[in-house]
């Protein structure tokens, strides 16, 4: 049996923030293999995140940000206590969350696929339907085939479950994995996973400068013509 020293101790420590005795326990189990070691904790953590998902979550931050003075969004986050509220960890997943939310295109419009509202799901597929069953064709593109009738129901069901995908917060790709493949579930669960306390993102808002406003068009030629003293 592989001797377990204080510096591998230490060193799994600081790569998965689990405490001594877990980290002890971990190299003992794969014979002081500390990357083995770093799976296995990794395994345990994010197993007894599922089992925390149900405890009440009060405490937490609301946190604001502003990008470029543009966007602006708010959001809220809980966890158990007010001392892991404090923690650095948990202030950096809210900033990672918030950030997420200011710079994701498509910008998310709830936090998970439960707080749609039915009837704008009900809407989606209408027109989606529709869409499917009276194709049309772009400028310059041949008109798409109409989809069977039998295949409607199906194509559609596959494509409300990607817009949903696309809308949701936790379903969304974390906007600074290198890889692109992390999704904000996943960011969360590995934050409960280390912390060991329950998180949730419960409610955000996010705010984009001249949203919803009728954009002025300037005519460009007018504007040419004014500057050269051709009219008033």
């Amino acid at each position: 049996m592989a001797e377990i020293t204080a510096a591998m101790i230490k060193e799994l420590r600081e790569r998965t923030g689990a405490g001594m005795s877990d980290c002890k326990k971990s190299l003992v189990e794969t014979a002081g293999d500390v990357d083995k070691a770093t799976e296995y904790l990794r395994k345990k953590g994010l197993a007894q995140a599922a089992k925390k998902a149900g405890r009440i979550a009060t405490e937490g931050l609301i946190h604001s940000y502003i990008h470029n003075g543009r966007v602006g969004v708010l959001v809220e986050v809980n966890c158990e206590t007010d001392f892991v509220a404090r923690s650095d960890d948990f202030k950096q997943f809210v900033k990672d969350v918030s950030m997420h939310i200011a710079g994701h295109s498509p910008a998310p419009m709830v936090v998970s696929a439960d707080d749609l509202d039915p009837a704008a799901v009900e809407k989606e597929k209408e027109i989606r339907v529709e869409a499917a069953k009276n194709p049309k064709s772009e400028p310059g593109k041949p008109t798409p085939k109409a989809i069977p009738e039998a295949m409607i129901p199906k194509v559609v069901e596959g494509q409300i479950a990607k817009w949903k995908k696309e809308i949701c917060l936790l379903d969304q790709v974390w906007v600074r994995d290198p890889e692109g493949k992390k999704t904000m579930s996943a960011l969360l669960t590995e934050l409960i996973a280390k912390i060991g306390e329950n998180i949730k993102v419960r409610r955000f808002v996010r705010w984009e400068l001249g949203e919803g406003l009728e954009k002025k068009k300037d005519d460009f030629v007018a504007e040419v013509q004014r500057q050269a003293g051709l009219q008033s």
